[in-house]
């Protein structure tokens, strides 16, 4: 996906969440994030939006501290949250081809911009499915495209930093396989006591097989949804349900 595709989706998911906030109000439980109710999803979510912004506004090239959420509630959160999502898009979308500032993902992306831009579309869009479960009804749509895209950054980008808990003394072997979403969308996840390593490829024997369309396959493996289909060792399944979280 192009960066542009990105910044669209981002702008999207971002005005569906805050929709989705105001409809159910910020006393509502949020089913996905069962410690939270609506309030702290949109302080942490507008929290990473301002954050994000001030990283590409100011071209910094080391990590900066989040600053904490405001004290505030109800209509004048909704606000607060639908500005710093404004911010945040406006920011990217003025940034520069060429800007240079500090990423936190091993994955190789294009540019730094092409990287804050994918990264905040796909925070975003997992938190306007946490908004949409707390406030009830049929969630909106996710393509495939973007789905698979969110996958290849979950595996290659965050399981692959040193912070990652997806371990194991014994070496494994997983697969994830995204169905119906053509003959790339397929990953191979070696597992051991270092840090996952994942090729987009089906590559040698797997152990144990996650699969599912690519869209409820997105979600489960950011722990939102079950997994469509297991097949294989229930054991490294285990493993995945019981370390994957970021």
């Amino acid at each position: 996906m192009e960066t542009a595709e990105f910044l669209e989706t981002l702008d999207r998911e971002g005005r569906l969440l805050a929709a989705a906030g105001e409809a159910a109000g910020t006393d509502a439980k949020v089913p996905t994030c069962p410690e939270w109710q609506m309030r702290d999803l949109l302080r942490h979510t507008g929290t990473v939006h301002r954050w994000a912004a001030g990283i590409v506004a100011g071209g910094h090239t080391a990590p900066r501290p989040v600053d904490g959420p405001p004290e505030l509630d109800g209509a004048e959160l909704v606000a607060w949250y639908r500005d710093g999502h404004r911010l945040l898009v406006d920011t990217l979308a003025a940034a520069p081809a060429d800007l240079d500032c500090w990423t936190f993902l091993p994955a190789p992306s294009p540019s730094p911009l092409a990287f804050w831009t994918r990264r905040q579309a796909h925070e975003t869009t997992v938190h306007r499915y946490d908004a949409e479960a707390a406030r009830g009804g049929p969630p909106s749509a996710i393509a495939p495209d973007f789905a698979v895209d969110g996958i290849d950054e979950l595996l290659r980008g965050f399981h692959a930093r040193s912070r990652s808990r997806l371990r194991s003394e014994r070496p494994r072997v997983l697969r994830v396989r995204a169905a119906g979403a053509g003959p790339d969308a397929v990953w191979t996840v070696r597992i051991t006591a270092e840090p996952s390593v994942t090729v987009r490829a089906e590559e040698g024997p797997a152990e144990a097989e996650l699969s599912g369309p690519a869209d409820l396959l997105y979600l489960a493996l950011w722990n939102r949804t079950a997994v469509p289909r297991v097949t294989g060792d229930p054991a490294l399944a285990g493993l995945w349900r019981e370390r994957s979280g970021i």
